[in-house]
Formats: structure tokens, C-alpha cells, sequence
């Protein structure tokens, strides 16, 4: 038996994890390592390992490594929590050392995600969306809505945002943090007015019924975060189908063909598609018309976050 004691490593939670991981530099890091794939066998993310536990709810394991840093994400998802006002999201990434298999860190897994997903979607944007200053409507207004909301503006520069949430006291909290930060904000009861109104549209509900049937605008960007198995769907198939037809899909990852339900169940072939790492890779210039792009999560996105926040970390401690 090993008798070395482990060396004691930080344990941050939920404002210290946020903090390590400012919008831009996370969506920069995100475009790293999407860049690191192409030039690099270093990087490795296996499938990550879904365990149902009760009817609904998941236990999720997603390890990663880019040879130097190896993160474990393991997270419980139980959607029945947030009408008890208990988190949709709980866990922990444990970050280790590659060469000496030391505990370096350990990250709020909640807040990782949160802001992972929606530095994705701040890159996407960057890259596809027509209009990527705004206006921005959020349909969703629980953690994800309250991250795309923060990360929108402060890496898309967006100033004007309508939301629209069947809870009426989430719609008014988001609504209230949009004000606060001085951007200009108003809830959207009538979604088809916003819709028309705003170019870029954000989904980020708990993904058990359509809230989206249409995209009208010339210039529409659609990212669509909520649904992350075949079951769950955000978007009308009808809308995924005059995506595919008559404008342009992406997808975050090649993991979207087996978990993109709002694709899946629209009937389109997800393995067709193009993902975020073709887009980032051969520099695609802008699109000029529609594009949808579908994000269903990936353990690349956790390492990417992960190794920013070790940077930003060790950067503290020598400070």
C-alpha cells in the first residue's frame, strides 16, 4: 500500500469556479482546442457514460484529457428538482496532473456547464451567426438562459434582449439581471412578435416540448442547447426541416447524431451534418442567411473550461 499522503488540492465552488472563467477567454480556449483536434493526438474524449437512476433523471461521468490535463465531470441531472427550488445540475470536476496523477483541483460541476455551454454557443455565434450583436431572445430564463444572457453581451456586445419562460418569476429574475447590467430588456409573451424581431435566438428550456416554431427572420441564428437525448426536443420538426432544406445545420459535435433529439426526431440524418469543429478548422466564412446550430454537450467543452480555470488558478497563486 501507497503510505504518501495525496497533496491537498483546492476545492472552489460555485463563484470561485465563475470567476476563473471569464466569457471571451472561455469561448477563445473552447476555439483552441477545436484547433488542437485538427494538429494534435493528444486530445481524447471518450463517450460519456449516462446512467438513468430514476425515471428522468441521469448520473453523467465524462472524462478528458489533452495530455497534460486529465478532468473527470460527474454530475447528477434531475429535472424534477427545479420545481422544488433544489438545482437541475449537481457534481464536481476533479482535475488531475497527467504526468504524476496528482490532484490538482476540484471545480463546481454546475457552474462549469453553465458557462461551457454557453461559451459554445458565444463561439458559434461568432462564427455563423448573421447579426451576432443582436437583438438576442432567450426562451428559457433558469441557469442556461441567465449564462447565454451574460455571455451574449459580454462577448457578443449584445445590448437588447426579450425573453420568454413559462415561469413567470424566472422570466422577471432574468429579466431583472438583463436591466442591471444596463442592457435593454423586456419579457416576450407574444413569441412569434420576438421572433420576428430578434436575429439571434437562443433555446435553453428543459427540452420536454416544442417552445419554438419558427425562425422567420432572413437573418436568424438559432442555437438550440436544451435537448441532449433522443427524447427531449425544443424546436417543431417542421422548423429543423426549413433549416435543413433552405438554409444551414451545424451541430457542436459528431456525439449530436445519437443525442440531438430536436434533429433526431425531425428525421434528419445528424452523421450529414457539419460540426463546430469543421466551421472552426476551415475557417468558414460568415454566413450570410439562416443557421442552426444544435449543441447537445460534449467532455471537450468540460476540458477546455477546465484547463482555462487550472491556468487562471496557478496564475493566482504565484500572483
Amino acid at each position: 500500500m501507497n503510505t504518501h499522503s495525496q497533496p491537498r488540492s483546492a476545492f472552489l465552488d460555485a463563484k470561485a469556479t465563475a470567476a476563473l472563467l471569464p466569457w471571451t477567454a472561455l469561448a477563445d480556449e473552447v476555439e483552441a482546442l477545436l484547433r488542437q483536434l485538427q494538429n494534435s493526438s493528444s486530445v481524447s474524449v471518450p463517450p460519456r457514460i449516462v446512467m438513468p437512476t430514476a425515471p428522468g433523471n441521469c448520473l453523467f461521468c465524462m472524462p478528458a484529457t489533452d495530455g497534460q490535463v486529465i478532468m473527470t465531470k460527474l454530475i447528477s441531472f434531475t429535472p424534477g428538482n427545479a420545481q422544488a427550488g433544489r438545482p437541475t445540475i449537481q457534481g464536481d470536476i476533479v482535475v488531475f496532473d497527467a504526468a504524476t496523477g496528482e490532484r490538482q483541483l476540484i471545480l463546481d460541476g454546475p457552474t462549469i456547464t453553465a458557462r461551457r455551454t454557453a461559451a459554445v454557443s458565444l463561439l458559434a455565434a461568432r462564427k455563423l451567426a448573421a447579426q451576432p450583436d443582436g437583438p438576442l431572445l432567450i426562451i428559457g430564463a433558469g441557469v442556461q438562459g441567465s449564462a447565454h444572457l451574460q455571455a451574449f453581451a459580454q462577448g457578443l456586445g449584445t445590448q437588447e434582449v426579450w425573453i420568454h419562460s413559462r415561469s413567470h418569476r424566472s422570466a422577471q429574475n432574468l429579466l431583472a439581471q438583463a436591466q442591471a447590467m444596463g442592457l435593454r430588456a423586456q419579457i416576450a409573451d407574444d413569441l412569434a412578435l420576438a421572433a420576428r424581431h430578434c436575429p439571434l435566438i437562443v433555446t435553453c428550456t428543459p427540452a420536454q416540448a416544442v417552445v419554438l416554431h419558427e425562425a422567420p427572420r432572413p437573418d436568424a441564428f438559432v442555437c438550440a442547447v436544451g435537448a441532449f437525448t433522443p427524447q427531449m426536443v425544443e424546436l417543431a420538426p417542421e422548423l429543423c426541416q426549413r433549416f435543413l432544406q433552405q438554409s444551414q445545420i451545424v451541430v457542436d459535435t459528431e456525439d449530436a447524431e445519437h443525442e440531438a433529439g430536436d434533429l433526431l426526431q425531425a428525421g434528419i440524418d445528424v452523421t450529414a451534418l457539419p460540426n463546430l469543429a469543421t466551421v472552426v478548422q476551415q475557417n468558414w466564412a460568415r454566413p450570410t442567411g439562416p443557421v442552426l446550430f444544435k449543441s447537445c454537450g460534449w467532455g471537450g467543452w468540460d476540458l477546455a473550461a477546465t484547463r482555462l480555470a487550472l491556468r487562471q488558478h496557478q496564475s493566482a497563486q504565484v500572483a
